[in-house]
């Protein structure tokens, strides 16, 4: 979230000075030239530009999101290049008129009060619109590009803040600043942000079909660098700059940096002062750094001969027309944006309320034909069950949205996508049947990817390989066992530490993970953390015991006895796993739970007794997982084959980084002893990999719709 502040605190912080500059010369003008009578004037049209400013963004949000999804990047990417546009604009602007700028604001002050109020409410509402079109439009691109609105709208916030209380002490001369070194550099690092922005604009464009290229790839960092990394996660938050990105992007990127950031040191020189004109420069660079009141301070000494400081701006009489032109100025922008929205239909959160029921002619009561693009539907369960409550497709029963566990008599949001084709509601009671509305045909708008539901006789299948493949492990893993107690018994402690490996990788590829097998996982894997004694306790037993034992020099005689507990508990698990119930939707959670696990405990090192062979065990763990993925894959290829090819890549870059601490001669390099970036990288590979997982327990739910 702070990696995307920053360009929003960066932006929010120029524009707002710019803003606020303008309107404390324009107040120190008239404050010091007796018009004090004038400034609801400049406040008018301030008030009257922020609420332009709002409603443009208003307009930005909610329009873009009736949009479907092709039709949002296309929009996005538009608006990101009319923002670069902007801030090119705005950063040459500023580098030009920052020394200038006090004395060009009170020039329009002084032709202002010889117009009319009028012309003083559009020169404040003209100066201060800008900034606010300008701050709104890079806000919404900021925030679309990051993904999430919250980090934006507090480096905003935060910059704005700053920015008035700068104005503030320029004001009341407590404070100097150097305006054009200021405008210099954050020029400067605002070009290379608007660099990045005109990157991401144009990959949405990509994205949405408006322009060639999407898959042309200058690099594809992604297999080497963790693109869910701090490092990774700051650049692009800050940069725009992604692991992946195409040709287009790239040379755009550089193309535009170079050029534009060429003009701007060359216009930044060729302003310079001269040395031998450092005398005559002077007053210029005070008028930079000096407050906008003691700016006025000149004009101040004398008064306009026709001019009274007390002189009244209009009647008593006439107070209730004061508040007639701020109230039309504000209101206007506010109202028209309302229209514009309204004419879009871009409401997200008001596509109607829809009734919950188990009662058939209830059930979808309300529900009329929605526009294309993402609505909001409000659920109201009238029935007396709790229910659940699916959006789908009637003949395929693909499921656009759903609720689950809607109590009766509440209320709750259901956001969907909607493409074309034909749609109803599905109310599912806690007890009775399904029942389903009278379905309406959607047109006009495009393809959406919709969930496939899943049958717990869907699961069957993979279930029953699943339990095919555990029970010959464990086959495997009580010969292999017996032979690690065969050796303890004859005093081989050698041969006994290569069995021990040997066996715990066996059980460990198997999929223990969160009480698979019950009580028998604490007895065979066990750690010591919690006991009362540690690893001298009583209780601990089983394959850390052993190892601990082995990698720190107890004898074989002692370590017999753990041995023969731990062959007789793989026994009772053998005995015992083909009769236990299994909840189906258990399965697709194994997929993500396994390696969860290994993150937690193995590449933390902190199941380590002494053997250091951490990440074979992760490499054990992989290999369970890729079992529990090739059962899936079928239904995993209908609903999401993108997926699968994501996935695949993730666990063959986890697997290689894997394999690397795997030695010639069968050892394995501990953990702690892995160089910091391998670290980093192993890391960040397990949390991209988990991270693209996570999708599969929901993709593979069992819903009671289908």
């Amino acid at each position: 979230m702070w990696d995307d502040a920053f360009p929003s605190f960066l932006i929010g912080l120029r524009e707002g000075l710019e803003a606020g500059l303008i309107v404390s010369i324009l107040v120190a003008t008239l404050v010091r030239s007796g018009q004090k009578a004038r400034l609801p004037q400049v406040w008018t049209g301030v008030l009257a530009a922020i609420a332009l400013a709002l409603s443009f963004g208003a307009v930005l949000t909610f329009t873009a999101a009736n949009l479907s999804g092709g039709a949002q990047e296309a929009f996005g990417g538009t608006l990101s290049l009319i923002a670069v546009a902007f801030v090119t604009a705005m950063v040459f602007w500023m580098r030009r008129s920052a020394r200038n700028l006090s004395s060009e604001i009170r020039e329009k002050v002084a032709s202002a009060l010889t117009m009319g109020g009028g012309v003083l409410v559009l020169t404040s509402f003209l100066a201060v619109g800008r900034e606010g079109l300008e701050t709104s439009l890079f806000l919404w691109t900021t925030a679309r590009s990051a993904g999430e609105a919250t980090g934006p709208a507090i480096g905003a916030g935060v910059g704005l803040v700053l920015a008035a209380g700068l104005c503030w002490g320029l004001y009341r001369r407590v404070l100097k600043i150097n305006l054009t070194k200021f405008f210099t550099y954050t020029g400067m690092v605002l070009i290379v942000i608007a660099a990045g922005v005109l990157s991401y604009g144009l990959r949405d464009l990509q994205e949405g079909g408006v322009l060639p290229g999407s898959t042309s790839y200058a690099f594809d960092l992604s297999g080497s660098l963790d693109g869910g990394s701090w490092y990774a996660t700051l650049m692009q938050g800050v940069f725009n700059l992604t692991v992946t990105m195409t040709w287009l992007q790239v040379v755009a990127y550089a193309l535009y940096l170079a050029l534009v950031m060429t003009l701007f040191v060359r216009g930044v020189r060729a302003s310079a002062p001269k040395p031998a004109a450092a005398v005559a420069e002077k007053a210029p660079e005070a008028e930079a750094e000096a407050a906008p009141e003691a700016e006025a301070e000149a004009e101040a000494e004398a008064k306009p001969e026709n001019q009274t400081e007390t002189e009244p701006e209009s009647q008593p009489a006439k107070s209730r027309n004061r508040w007639l032109v701020p109230a039309t100025l504000v209101a206007v922008p506010a109202v028209l944006a309302g229209v514009v929205i309204a004419v879009s239909d871009g409401k997200p959160a008001a596509a109607g309320t829809v009734t919950v029921s188990d009662a058939k002619d209830e059930c979808g009561k309300g529900f009329t034909t929605p526009q294309p693009g993402q609505q909001t539907f409000q659920m109201h369960n009238a029935g007396s069950k709790t229910s659940e409550v699916y959006l789908v497709n009637p003949a395929t029963n693909a499921v656009y949205g759903e609720i689950e566990g809607l109590a009766p008599g509440t209320t709750r949001p259901l956001t969907a996508t909607i493409g074309s084709g034909d749609l109803a509601w599905r109310c599912v009671p806690s007890s009775g049947d399904p029942v389903t509305s009278a379905a309406v045909h959607v047109s006009g708008g495009q393809s959406v990817n919709a969930v496939l539901p899943v049958s717990e006789d869907d699961l069957k299948g993979p279930l029953d390989q699943y339990k095919t493949y555990v029970n010959a492990g464990l086959a495997t893993l009580l010969t292999q066992t017996q032979k690690l107690q065969g050796d303890l018994h004859a005093g081989d402690l050698n041969a006994a530490k290569a069995d021990w490996l040997t066996a715990h990788l066996q059980y460990s590829s198997l999929g223990a993970a969160y009480g698979t097998f019950a009580d028998f996982d604490k007895k065979i894997n066990g750690r010591a953390d919690g006991l009362p004694d540690g690893v001298a306790d009583k209780d601990f037993a089983g394959f850390h015991r052993l190892e601990y034992g082995l990698w720190h020099n107890q004898s074989a005689a002692d370590l017999a006895p753990v041995a023969d507990q731990l062959v007789s508990d793989v026994d009772g698990l053998g005995k015992a796993f083909p009769t236990q119930d299994f909840d189906p939707t258990d399965l697709p959670l194994r997929t993500h739970e396994i390696l969860e696990n290994t993150l937690q405990f193995e590449l933390t090192a902190d199941t380590d007794e002494g053997s250091g062979t951490n990440l074979a065990t992760a490499q054990a763990n992989l290999a369970g997982t890729q079992e529990l993925l090739t059962v899936l894959t079928p239904l995993i290829q209908q609903r999401s084959p993108q997926l699968l090819g994501t996935v695949n890549a993730d666990l063959k870059r986890f697997g290689d980084l894997l394999a690397a601490a795997h030695h010639p001669d069968g050892s394995w390099t501990p953990v702690e002893q892995l160089d910091p970036s391998v670290r980093t990288q192993l890391n960040g590979a397990t949390g991209q990999l988990l991270e693209d997982l996570a999708p599969i327990p929901d993709l593979l739910e069992i819903r009671k719709s289908a």
